[in-house]
């Protein structure tokens, strides 16, 4: 289950360490990290960190693969909620158009694509603040098309009441995406329209209903390090920690709040990778949002520090990045191997 504002103690240390947990959570439940622990690996010597990283990664992930994921805006534009890095938000003057949910034959078809360039996960994307019954009983349609196609099948749509999360699970649903966004101290610096506890209750009632959790962050959006840390922290505390991490970049879009905030030092992000990798090591850790900024260098120590995920084409959401040929050159030139299967995995 997701994380509660209780006093815990770390196992090894007896740190008292203030998290946010859900009241249910048993007060007992210990904290395996506490937030001094992550800033003490994020600011261990860059090499050590990434020996330790690829180490941990080497021993649950020995086949060293890449999941290649697809995202697909099926539903774009028009959100009332205020993410300040959103340009989706209707609010915020970025150029994109609110449009109506896609219908199933154009979603098969980018599926098909996807899955034709060697995607093994397809996940769709609507830019709603909380689906209603209407709106999830045609994605949990989409979802079944998807399904059929032999591919993971992947949603992020808001926050969800108990029913919508069953609902998705009877249709075939593999994943669900709802990022945290950024630590609890923070979070009322990035969006006022939801709490954090309004996050962490969807998580619940996603893992209630028995679908797997796709759960990261952004990192660029003027937080401190120690905000960093406690984003890290926040993940690996979950009971449990998500099967997906997508750790993103922001990418600043003009007309946002955020548009000019300080990007993040590269190999800062590569430090959010391996201290990803390290804390929740059976995780698949996504390069994402931000990716094309990177360069092939950067993206390259992201891949040695425990990176084994990537999202795939030419489009994430409505923003820009790297194309089809550009990631499998890449992993050519990394002698790296997509992952060819879309069945469940079992880490070492």
């Amino acid at each position: 289950m997701p994380i509660a504002n209780d006093l815990l103690f770390a196992d090894a240390a007896s740190v008292p360490v203030t998290l946010h947990r859900p009241a249910r959570t048993p007060a007992a439940t210990p904290v395996r990290w506490p937030v001094e622990a992550v800033q003490a690996l994020l600011d261990k010597p860059f090499n050590e960190l990434l020996f330790e990283a690829q180490t941990v990664h080497r021993t649950h992930f020995p086949e060293g693969d890449i999941e290649l994921a697809t995202l697909l805006s099926v539903k774009t534009g028009g959100c009332p909620e205020n993410c300040g890095y959103c340009p989706q938000a209707a609010e915020y003057d970025t150029g994109v158009q609110a449009q109506k949910l896609m219908e199933v034959d154009e979603v098969v078809r980018a599926a098909q694509a996807a899955k034709d360039a060697g995607a093994t996960r397809f996940c769709m994307g609507a830019a709603w603040r909380a689906p209603k019954d209407r709106d999830v009983e045609k994605v949990a349609v989409l979802v079944e098309a998807v399904k059929g196609l032999g591919l993971q099948t992947c949603a992020t749509l808001g926050m969800l009441e108990p029913h919508h999360a069953t609902q998705l699970k009877a249709a075939g649903l593999d994943y669900y995406n709802h990022n945290l966004d950024t630590a609890p101290e923070y979070y009322d610096d990035v969006v006022s329209t939801r709490t954090y506890q309004d996050r962490l209750d969807t998580l619940a009632r996603v893992r209630a209903a028995g679908i797997s959790v796709c759960c990261g962050g952004i990192v660029g959006m003027g937080e401190a390090p120690v905000h960093r840390a406690g984003l890290i922290a926040q993940l690996a505390n979950l009971d449990p920690y998500p099967e997906s991490v997508p750790i993103n970049s922001l990418v600043r879009v003009p007309g946002t709040p955020l548009a000019d905030s300080e990007p993040i030092d590269p190999l800062d992000f590569v430090r959010m990778i391996a201290v990803a990798r390290i804390t929740m090591p059976t995780a698949r850790v996504r390069l994402s949002a931000g990716r094309q900024q990177l360069g092939e260098a950067v993206q390259a120590l992201c891949f040695m520090a425990g990176a084994n995920s990537i999202f795939y084409g030419d489009k994430l959401l409505v923003t820009g990045n790297p194309d089809v040929e550009a990631d499998v050159q890449l992993l050519r030139k990394l002698g790296l191997h997509a992952r060819r299967t879309s069945e469940p995995e079992r880490c070492a």
